[in-house]
């Protein structure tokens, strides 16, 4: 899946395949995982929000998205 870079201290590059509702996060640490049955308007949320990792923080741990750890 190609990830695009975003500016955040935490998060270090998004991408997501809607017909598979997935999302891949790249943190800074190196680290990447795949969320699952991710909908578009999350997504759509997550970029434009003032802070991308405050709203990970509180949208994807709270709601616990199926993940896999790729990296």
């Amino acid at each position: 899946m190609k990830r695009v870079a975003v500016s955040s201290r935490s998060l270090r590059s998004l991408g997501y395949d809607p017909d598979e509702q997935a999302l891949e996060v790249e943190f800074h640490n190196g680290s990447v995982y795949r969320y699952e049955q991710v909908p578009a308007e999350v997504v759509q949320a997550l970029l434009e929000a003032d802070s991308l990792g405050r709203y990970f923080n509180q949208v994807f741990k709270p709601q616990h998205y199926s993940y896999l750890r790729l990296k």
